[in-house]
């Protein structure tokens, strides 16, 4: 543990969502499974692989440290359960593009809710950046008509929530280690999965996609983001994570052909200047 927390903050945030841009290419590689089968076996990895960092970080003591984490612990990691479910339906029923542009909206909803409960103010340019942001998305959604696709657009909501809520209780909290709540987080999708599949059993194939997904794609990446956003501004934090919409549909272009209309990049580029407005006016506000 000790030589990652040596890693810049920044750096860790990056690496963390580069593992994360590749959630949308695995899901859409399963074969059979059905999408609560895929949250359950991706749930289920990821599990025990933030299970397994906990007790190689705090050996005897890993339980006291998800006791350490308390109540914000609990409910991040029971909100953070939310997200992910929400982030497996979105990807399994619309396209990585829509999912992945729509999730980039953590920056404006941590502005939101830094102002509903952290009493930051919002100024204009901020108040300009969260229409923009919500304009780029209706222009996604309207491309949308079809029920199954324009629920899995909002489905995808339930990620930049949850993770604006992540961000925030670690910025609140930066002297716990939050790594924690990711487990609770994990068993929560694990259960919903559970309980929503008739069976759980899938083939070897997307078996072992679950163990990517779980090990790689959520649990090395929250695992680098949750360490790297103790040292980094929430701000930083949601400029960094620009990557994940970038590299998220070019992975599926590449291995899936899965190619957007033009007017959800139209859409989500709207997206990503309302994300770089908010930082910009973060650092003017630091001058000030």
């Amino acid at each position: 543990m000790n030589f990652i927390l040596k890693v810049p903050g920044p750096l860790l945030v990056f690496l963390g969502a580069f593992c994360l841009s590749f959630g949308g290419l695995i899901v859409k590689s399963f074969e059979g499974a059905t999408l609560w089968q895929i949250l359950f076996w991706r749930s289920l990895f990821f599990s025990i692989t933030i299970l397994f960092f906990l007790i190689f970080t705090y050996k005897l003591k890993f339980i006291n440290s998800i006791l350490k984490s308390g109540i914000p612990g609990l409910f991040g990691g029971l909100v953070l359960s939310s997200g992910y479910a929400g982030y497996v339906f979105a990807m399994y029923n619309t396209t990585v593009a829509n999912a992945n542009f729509i999730i980039q909206t953590q920056a404006i909803f941590l502005a939101i809710f830094g102002y509903l409960f952290l009493k930051e103010k919002i100024n204009k340019l901020t108040l300009a950046s969260i229409f923009l942001a919500f304009s780029g998305i209706l222009l996604m959604l309207g491309n949308s008509l079809s029920p199954g696709q324009m629920q899995g657009n909002l489905g995808a909501f339930t990620m930049p929530i949850s993770f604006a809520v992540l961000i925030l209780i670690v910025r609140k909290y930066p002297t716990i280690d939050m790594i924690p709540l990711q487990l609770i987080a994990g068993i929560g999708a694990l259960t919903i999965g559970y309980l929503m599949s008739p069976k759980i059993l899938i083939s070897n194939h997307d078996i072992f996609l679950g163990f990517i997904a779980g090990f790689f794609q959520v649990g090395i990446g929250f695992i680098l983001i949750t360490i790297g956003a103790r040292t980094t501004t929430a701000a930083l934090v949601g400029i960094i994570m620009l990557i994940e919409a970038v590299l998220g549909p070019l992975w599926a272009w590449i291995f899936i052909s899965e190619k957007p209309p033009m007017v959800v990049f139209l859409g989500g580029s709207v997206v990503i200047i309302a994300v770089l407005l908010q930082f910009a006016n973060r650092k003017v506000e630091k001058k000030f």
